[in-house]
């Protein structure tokens, strides 16, 4: 049932989050939530150091320096320094361009890779502690995910991705809060945001690199709407339920839940429902290549294999199924992340999927590809979808076996979770990529100990060359 009604009586939505963002006291958020909180951020600064040194990455920081004016926030793994807004998009893109990043399953989103990127640049600039920077960050992924789950999965059905579109609204008020905005101000703010918050997902017909944008994009965004509201430039007060509205003008009349917004807000805290990747790729395919690498795991091998079916949540189809001929055979690492085919083929031949797995020479394996061609979906019926991300895997053998395997909570999932010791290990081992240890330890320990003092010691920490 579509639920347009204010969340409290003569309240828009964007004025209660305004008074809950207004008054949000850091001394309140629980230790577990603080934890959770630095080794989110631990696991994206090991894939944003990860990614320097792929094609992307090059060529989004030399588009940015050309347009930079000069400033000096940091970029993640770099001596670069820049404007505050452009050092945000360009830590966006690195956090999320391997798209191996954290995910909140009801909202859909990549939270952190917006999130992040906006309270490195401003909590430094403004001269905060590392506690501030915290809990800033923590404010924003509570507002994005939170708005989020309101669409019930539906943004993506139309073709809208929320991590640009919904993150710009959770980083304006992150940002509002580090700027000290009043409540009037903060509810400007998200009025703006409403016309600079982005994000298409047209990108998935192609292999575009639109995508790995989405979230630093909406960092500036958010900056720039908090930035406007705290010297009162005046927004639109209904951002979120107005005729034209957020969810009025993105979801085509589909389903949604304004509720959900504020159910529980400031007692539950949906920051502990993150899901950090275990694998690099789109997450909505993670149960299905687990499920594939237990299947090789049996001794299953390719040259058995007559027929694959993958079952997979209807509401995914869109993102990793179709259109079938470019998910049978990638042109390049991005449309591989997001292909069902390729990437159960990659884990039934390999036993594994890791970002070598995405490498040019690794697309052109003929076993993978030969696999990925006979890889057919289906809608999976007992999905639980978007709390898990459900997948099953269903193999004809060429001697007219069958062999299934089955996923019902994606690993990594909040039922699911992996470990402090898990999310280290992933950290890294995505950043022993590019540094030594002995600088792999400095950073970790900034990070994990990053309230102990100013955010600027976290900055200069990760500002340097790798």
């Amino acid at each position: 049932m579509k639920d347009n009604a204010m969340p409290a009586a003569g309240l828009a939505l964007s004025e209660v989050l305004a008074q809950y963002a207004a008054g949000f006291d850091a001394r309140r958020i629980p230790d577990e939530v603080r934890e959770r909180a630095r080794l989110l951020m631990l696991d994206s600064v090991g894939i944003a150091i990860a990614s320097h040194g792929y094609d992307f990455s090059r060529r989004a920081l030399a588009a940015i320096d050309e347009l930079d004016g000069g400033g000096d926030s940091v970029v993640i793994g770099s001596s670069r320094r820049m404007d505050l807004r452009n050092a945000a998009l360009a830590n966006g893109i690195l956090v999320h361009g391997l798209d191996y990043d954290d995910t909140h399953a009801r909202g859909v989103i990549h939270a952190t890779a917006s999130a992040l990127p906006t309270v490195l640049a401003l909590a430094a600039r403004e001269g905060r502690s590392g506690a501030d920077m915290v809990a800033a960050y923590v404010l924003g992924m509570e507002v994005s995910t939170r708005l989020g789950a309101v669409a019930k999965g539906g943004f993506h059905q139309i073709g809208f991705h929320p991590t640009g579109l919904i993150g710009a609204f959770g980083c304006t008020l992150a940002a509002a809060w580090l700027l000290g905005l009043n409540v009037q101000q903060m509810v400007d703010a998200q009025g703006i945001a409403l016309s600079l918050a982005s994000g298409s997902l047209e990108f998935l017909n192609d292999g575009a690199w639109n995508k790995r944008m989405h979230p630093g994009w909406a960092a500036a965004a958010g900056i720039t709407a908090a930035t406007f509201g705290k010297h009162g430039y005046t927004g639109t007060r209904l951002a979120y339920e107005g005729r034209f509205g957020l969810y009025a003008s993105h979801l085509g009349g589909a389903d949604y839940d304004l509720g959900l917004a504020t159910a529980e807000l400031g007692d539950r805290w949906e920051l502990m429902r993150v899901s950090v990747k275990p694998l690099p790729a789109c997450h909505f395919t993670h149960a299905s290549v687990d499920a594939a690498a237990r299947l090789h795991a049996q001794g299953l091998s390719a040259e058995q294999v007559h027929r694959i079916t993958v079952l997979v949540p209807q509401e995914v189809v869109k993102t990793v199924c179709e259109p079938e001929s470019s998910k049978r055979k990638p042109a390049n690492s991005y449309e591989a992340q997001f292909s069902i085919p390729y990437l159960v083929g990659t884990a039934l031949s390999k036993g594994r999927l890791t970002l070598d797995d995405l490498e040019p020479d690794a697309l052109r394996d003929p076993a993978v590809l030969a696999l990925a061609e006979v890889t057919d979906y289906r809608h999976d019926p007992d999905s639980g979808f978007p709390k898990h991300y459900s997948g099953e895997v269903i193999v004809e053998l060429k001697d007219g076996r069958v062999l299934r395997e089955r996923e019902a909570v994606n690993r990594g999932a909040e039922d699911r979770p992996l470990t402090e010791s898990d999310i280290r290990a992933k950290y890294r081992d995505n950043v022993l990529r590019r540094v030594a240890a002995a600088r792999a330890d400095a950073i970790e320990q900034s990070v994990l100990q990053l309230e102990q003092g100013p955010s600027r010691a976290l900055a200069d920490q990760l500002g340097r060359e790798v």
